[in-house]
């Protein structure tokens, strides 16, 4: 059915919903952090436009926060239902992470939440502050743990193996393996400036709708530093982490270049476009730079990058797919440093505002950094292929022995199901996010005493076309 193995029906469907989590935790983690600063700003100056756009942001915060929690656990129990191999291998690793996670913190987060978004008007200001301050750790803690448990699939150490069974001996290095660093930092960043655009589009969308109102100038004025300081960050931390995965990964990274062979004496070329070719074994329409690949990946103009013809055919990844979400990544990366120095030269211009050019540019650069953390998050879950364990585990032994039918039906029912429920919490925000920030939203208070659930911080109905 649908024309897949069983095997590929298991990986199309986690890939399917992994992405369409991935989105809310990179928001949440992004606007939490947001939250604190705008909360900060507050209680520093008084202005009492950060506190009107702390209370819209809040509502988007809380409908991205239920949406990744439930998405969450969707994948959480595909491990046990369609890899199981997996989980029975290597489940001693990443269970207890998953567990450590949970423990730290979700329960850090569920015990801040409601008093963030319930007790503005029940505690104190700076229990409040603290609130959401830890809200915000709670989000990070959460990267820390599923990025260490990743991070381990990528390049795992700390372990031994016993009766086919993989046997933590060092947590520490099972935690701290050589890729978590450059992938916990290159993965918070990217939630910042995923959130930076967010925020920045629809600051753009009321400037274009005549909306010049000092919430939406403020808007857009943080999310534009935002981007002109830490995008070009991300690059450099991008560059650092590419210089790992060559080290241990480095059939991912001929992937990703669409290199097949190296010649006797000859630098590494960087292949700009092209189209590479599994089955051919070559890159056709290759438009490429002569010495470039070699000094960007090895820093040197002699050192030559590994080519895919190094590799056994079945150890290769899939470098038509790698080789191009890689692109993209990097394209949408250049935009975003691009976008920063623009907002710089506008805002000494004193046309940060009125400019409808940047206006337009930024509204559309708005799902950029969501763009790029999916084609971040493709590049490197492919590249890694054949393993799910590199080098460990290869995927065909990982996963469940269903048959094509069974996994064909669950992943129509996952499409159906995700496009419906999270299609409308999807638009429910869009038209939060149409309507904006209001003055003094933060003075009512639920008077009837009873507790409230998460998502009724967002008073606003499906029926509010304002």
């Amino acid at each position: 059915m649908l024309g897949f193995d069983a095997l590929e029906l298991a990986r199309i469907q986690f890939a399917f919903t992994v992405s369409f989590h991935i989105i809310f935790p990179a928001i949440t983690i992004g606007l939490a952090s947001y939250l604190v600063v705008l909360e900060g700003l507050w209680l520093k100056s008084g202005d009492r436009t950060y506190r009107d756009l702390y209370h819209f942001w809040s509502k988007i915060f809380a409908v991205n926060f239920g949406m990744g929690v439930v998405s969450g656990l969707v994948m959480a129990y595909q491990f046990g239902t369609n890899w199981s191999f997996f989980s029975e291998f290597a489940g001693s690793i990443t269970g207890p992470l998953l567990t450590y996670e949970v423990l730290t913190a979700f329960f850090l987060e569920a015990g801040f939440l409601g008093v963030m978004l319930f007790g503005w008007n029940r505690v104190g200001p700076g229990l409040h502050f603290f609130a959401t301050c830890m809200v915000a750790l709670g989000t990070l803690i959460s990267t820390f743990w599923i990025l260490a448990s990743n991070s381990w699939m990528q390049t795992p150490q700390g372990h031994e193996i016993i009766n086919g069974v993989v046997v933590p001996v060092d947590w520490l290095k099972v935690i701290f393996n050589p890729s978590f660093p450059y992938r916990l930092l290159h993965t918070t960043t990217a939630a910042f400036l995923s959130s930076a655009f967010f925020v920045a589009a629809s600051a753009a969308w009321h400037l274009l709708r005549g909306r010049d109102t000092p919430a939406m100038r403020k808007m857009l004025s943080m999310a534009m530093w935002m981007a002109l300081i830490v995008a070009p960050i991300q690059a450099v931390i991008g560059d650092a982490h590419g210089l790992n995965t060559l080290k241990y990964q480095p059939a991912k990274i001929a992937a990703m270049e669409g290199h097949w062979e190296n010649r006797p004496g000859e630098a590494t070329p960087l292949i700009l476009f092209g189209w590479p070719d599994m089955q051919r074994e070559e890159t056709r329409f290759k438009l490429e730079v002569p010495y470039l690949g070699s000094l960007i990946l090895t820093h040197s103009l002699t050192e030559q990058v590994p080519a895919l013809k190094s590799f056994p055919p079945e150890d290769r990844p899939n470098s038509t797919v790698v080789f191009w979400s890689f692109r993209i990544m990097v394209a949408l990366g250049m935009l975003m440093i691009l976008a920063g120095v623009w907002s710089l030269w506008l805002r000494w211009r004193g046309r940060l505002y009125h400019s409808r050019p940047f206006l337009h540019f930024i509204l559309w650069m708005g799902p950029s950094g969501i763009l790029a953390l999916l084609a971040g998050w493709f590049t490197t879950e492919i590249g890694r292929q054949p393993w799910v364990v590199y080098g460990l585990l290869r995927t065909k032994d990982a996963v469940s022995a269903h048959g094509e039918l069974q996994m064909s039906i669950s992943l129509l029912a996952f499409i159906v199901v995700y496009c419906s429920v999270f299609g409308v919490g999807y638009s429910y925000m869009m038209r939060l996010i149409r309507k904006g920030p209001q003055e003094h939203e933060g003075d009512e208070t639920n008077s009837n005493g009873t507790p409230s659930r998460p998502l009724s911080a967002v008073k606003e109905t499906l029926d509010d076309r304002r």
